[in-house]
């Protein structure tokens, strides 16, 4: 393969981004690459797919190229070394000794915490919590590329249906046996332009965030409140759960977010929803003893979505996973209160630290046996193959 000089401009753009003006990865890629129309389809690809795996490596190609300064040309010619691209002999380049990159790849290796690219204290916490074992092999996962899934509406169209909709474009999925709606695409592409999606007869999520909504067992009919609900990929599959009967408000801190929910919910045809900006803890208020079915799914590290957010690991701080931890178990005791006696709620993170799950949990059961009891908990790990998520259903006495 050869090395152009626009893409790799673009990718050291992108990488600039990320790093230095501490944008999402996401975003960066989707603005670098809307710069350009003219790149075809596998340009695009190399452009993405090279970003993501550089910020994926940061450390690792930090080491072996030993780059000490924000010297992005280095980490993408050490990328190259690495991919066996041969380096154009560019200004940028200079300096870079493929044996020498070679021969520290082989001594890196041997450390995890340079062999699985993550800062020295997050690999420490990870290990303190799990265990060195389970926390090597999530590591690990946690660093392969992500399946692209999608959930089949099903207040539209079944996944089998979908599936042979998809494969009139050449676009070829399996079927996930545990999954009833869901698909995994045989080969990571663009689906959002895809007529289906417009017509709303797919979401793409991760299968392991599609085990959440079915865990809070809700039935057509229920009052659900989604008191977490973000742009809503968990909301719009409550709703198809619940066949469009009942009532759902999903409510959030942030206002956009429901915005965007609600462009997506008329898309999927969901006609049960209302959305609740939640603009003080009067807004918790009015809606005590009201739900049959409460998820929070709350906020938290995201080290369970690392496959899919690696710049996310160089933008934590131990802080952070101490305050959201604090914000958990204020959103357990203060939104709790939504429930009607009888009814349940499930806990949820995308996260795969106790300390952000089951301990909490069994901390919120401690101190409230009187007023909730644990019914059951799931926990979905990288290593089996998809996002990590915890989730625990509590029902209220």
């Amino acid at each position: 393969m050869k090395l152009y000089v626009n893409l790799a401009r673009a990718v050291v753009q992108a990488l600039e981004m990320i790093f230095e003006n501490d944008k999402y990865a996401d975003k960066v890629i989707e603005k670098v690459l809307k710069q350009n129309p003219k790149w075809g389809a596998r340009d695009r690809r190399f452009i993405a797919e090279t970003t993501y795996d550089i910020v994926r490596w940061y450390r690792f190609l930090q080491n072996i190229t030993e780059t000490e300064d924000a010297n992005y040309w280095r980490l993408l010619g050490g990328w190259c070394v690495l991919h066996n691209i041969q380096l154009p002999d560019w200004e940028e380049f200079k300096g870079l000794n493929e044996k020498r990159i070679h021969e520290r790849d082989m001594k890196m290796r041997a450390i995890r915490r340079f062999r699985e690219s993550i800062p020295d204290w997050l690999d420490t916490l990870g290990e303190t919590e799990l265990g060195e074992l389970r926390w090597e092999a999530e590591l690990k996962a946690l660093n392969e590329e992500a399946y692209v899934v999608l959930r089949a509406n099903t207040l539209k169209i079944s996944a089998e249906d979908l599936q042979r909709e998809l494969a009139v474009s050449d676009i070829e999925t399996d079927l996930l046996e545990d999954f009833p709606a869901g698909l995994v695409l045989a080969e990571r592409q663009n689906v959002f332009r895809h007529p289906a999606f417009k017509e709303g007869f797919f979401e793409v999520q991760d299968a392991a965030s599609q085990f959440i909504a079915p865990f809070l067992r809700v039935e057509p009919g229920m009052r659900v409140i989604d008191a977490c609900a973000g742009a809503g990929g968990k909301t719009l599959h409550l709703a198809a759960l619940m066949k469009n009967k009942g009532r759902i408000i999903a409510m959030d801190v942030e206002a956009w977010k429901l915005e965007e929910l609600q462009k997506r919910a008329r898309r999927a045809g969901v006609s049960n929803l209302e959305t609740r900006f939640i603009e003080s803890s009067k807004t918790i208020k009015r809606l005590d003893n009201s739900a049959d079915r409460l998820l929070l799914d709350v906020p938290c590290s995201g080290l369970g979505v690392l496959k899919r957010n690696p710049d996310a690991k160089w933008k934590l701080s131990p802080q952070f996973i101490d305050e959201v931890k604090t914000l958990q178990l204020h959103i357990l005791e203060d939104y709790g209160t939504m429930l009607k006696p009888g009814g349940m709620m499930v806990y949820s993170t995308c996260s795969i630290l106790p300390s952000e799950n089951e301990k909490q949990v069994e901390s919120f059961i401690a101190k409230h046996g009187d007023k909730y009891e644990f019914v059951e908990q799931k926990h979905s790990w990288p290593s089996e193959g998809f996002d990590g998520f915890y989730m625990a259903l509590i029902k209220k006495k």
